[in-house]
């Protein structure tokens, strides 16, 4: 079978592989450990452990198990003390806690959950992230990217990791095996950044023979990647991988519903869906499709514009040329 590696965290990570498990492929999801918010932020502070939710939603998304299991994994308390906690964060925590491990926690998880595939924390080390805005103020906490008006209103000029900390052994094995390895989608600072900034992640996918592919999200986050195209992604994504490593990126070409374009600026400002930008002088192939879920609003006030997992994996896999 062929050897797909994935980089990323977060939603954009459970979309892919929900649509890839579904193939016979071999795969492997290296999640950033930058998370500090929520339930996660809470089981990181109280009891010391490393963040599980990005790791969680990629267990869910591999999972075989019954739909209660998975729905069980999924499951947020709304009263009482564990109000807002995750049942599967706690899970993940609790097996750290035994195993003294966080990696082998998720191993154990993974053979408990039934998972087709392997999920990989890119780190096994506690990291904070560091938030450097444009006016050199620094702040500290992934959670912080979502949460603060000032990083809105100023914007960010990069973001590091602190302690510095080298890659996951079992990381960097995955990278080098990998027939192909997939960026994305996901928040750009918040889920893929962070993984790059782990020592040892670029360099291993310079020396990689796999065939390196990026999915384009569809909109940008004010104050984050504000008037970023498609070349923009991959220009920066270039640069913190060392080399002109993308070879294929992935478009959505299906036209977003006015509606939700509007609903969505309204929070994000002007043109935030993301356009292809110029594509002179590209040193990648661009391959555009319809992506697009079924959005809709899901507030009255918010709306969330993401991929259709099937119709990524359909794609990826007629690069692989895999069929089911």
């Amino acid at each position: 079978m062929k050897k797909i590696v994935t980089i990323g965290g977060g939603t954009g990570s459970f979309t892919l592989l929900s649509g890839l498990k579904k193939y016979p492929v071999k795969l492997t999801a290296i999640v950033s450990m930058a998370d500090d918010g929520g339930s996660t932020g809470r089981l990181r502070d109280e009891l010391g452990v490393l963040p599980p939710g990005d790791i969680r939603q990629c267990l869910v998304a591999l999972s075989e198990e019954s739909k209660i299991v998975r729905d069980l994994m999924k499951y947020r308390f709304t009263d009482g003390e564990l109000k807002g906690h995750n049942f599967g964060n706690l899970f993940l925590s609790a097996l750290e806690k035994i195993r003294k491990d966080f990696a082998t926690g998720v191993k154990d998880a993974s053979r408990i959950l039934n998972i087709k595939g392997e999920v990989v924390p890119v780190v096994n080390k506690k990291v904070k992230m560091h938030i450097r805005l444009k006016n050199n103020e620094i702040m500290i906490g992934e959670n912080k990217l979502d949460s603060s008006q000032k990083i809105r209103k100023i914007g960010v000029r990069e973001i590091f990791l602190r302690p510095r900390v080298s890659a996951n052994p079992e990381a960097l094995k995955k990278i080098k095996e990998a027939e192909m390895i997939i960026i994305g989608p996901g928040d750009y600072f918040g889920s893929l950044i962070p993984n790059f900034l782990v020592q040892g992640i670029s360099e291993a996918i310079q020396k990689t023979k796999a065939k390196v592919v990026y999915i384009c999200n569809l909109t940008n986050k004010k104050g984050q990647t504000e008037k970023f195209t498609l070349k923009k992604y991959i220009t920066e994504l270039n640069k913190f991988i060392g080399q002109e490593r993308i070879e294929i990126a992935i478009f959505n070409k299906k036209r977003i519903a006015s509606k939700l374009i509007k609903k969505y600026e309204k929070k994000e400002g002007k043109n935030s869906v993301v356009k292809l930008g110029s594509l002179k002088k590209k040193q990648y192939k661009i391959i555009q499709a319809n992506l697009l879920e079924k959005n809709k609003l899901e507030t009255k006030d918010s709306v969330f514009i993401r991929h259709n997992s099937d119709k990524l994996a359909q794609v990826i896999m007629k690069i692989l040329d895999v069929k089911k």
